[in-house]
């Protein structure tokens, strides 16, 4: 799967967030998305999945074969990770689960009883998703799209209430997907080094949001 953006930009009101984005994320490749907070991080991860629309510019979806794929197909490409990102409280892990891969491809190999192995929540198939820990709920959210055959994997600041558990389970993305685009962000330590160290220097491209255009 390949994404080109040309000339992509994205304001609020009359406040440009960036300006002027042209890249090529390419097959097989994964990305990180670095800068400080406000620097548009997550609008363009918001972008690139297609939940806000850019201010300006075009985003072309393009699979291996060539093949162009419309927007408003994408969404069948693609996983998401993010704060945001809402689970149904009012299931329980095994109906949230069963549900939830009616409409995405489960990994080939993997059967549902098996995702949930991996994500260490196999006792709690029953217990309703509302009164799990948000450190359940991340390796839930985790779990649902690593394990699918999506292409494409979008991830919003992953580390976001992870536990020890998530961490590896956050260890099989690199081993399924063929496009990781990461957002993180430390003030403490270099954001190139913390995604080696998260991702056992899995990270092939870099984008610091902090030197795009904002004019």
């Amino acid at each position: 799967m390949q994404i080109d953006v040309k000339g992509l930009g994205k304001r609020y009101n009359k406040q440009w967030v960036f300006r002027h984005l042209d890249y090529q994320f390419n097959y097989n490749a994964s990305y990180a998305i670095t800068g400080p907070n406000g620097s548009g991080k997550s609008t363009l991860l918001q972008i690139l999945s297609g939940f806000f629309p850019p201010s300006e510019g075009t985003i072309s979806y393009q699979r291996k074969d060539a093949e162009t794929i419309k927007e408003e197909a994408f969404y069948n490409h693609f996983d998401i990770v993010t704060p945001y990102l809402e689970l149904i409280e009012e299931f329980t892990l095994q109906e949230f689960i069963e549900f939830h891969f009616k409409f995405k491809k489960v990994k080939v190999g993997l059967s549902l009883d098996e995702v949930v192995y991996r994500m260490y929540l196999d006792q709690d198939r029953n217990k309703l998703i509302k009164n799990f820990s948000s450190g359940m709920k991340q390796r839930l959210k985790l779990g649902i799209a690593f394990f699918s055959q999506s292409p494409i994997c979008f991830l919003d600041e992953p580390t976001s209430n992870l536990d020890e558990k998530g961490v590896v389970i956050s260890k099989y993305t690199f081993d399924r997907l063929t496009d990781v685009i990461y957002n993180y962000y430390s003030k403490n330590l270099p954001s190139k080094q913390l995604l080696a160290s998260y991702t056992e220097g899995a990270i092939d491209f870099a984008i610091q949001m902090n030197y795009i255009h904002k004019k």
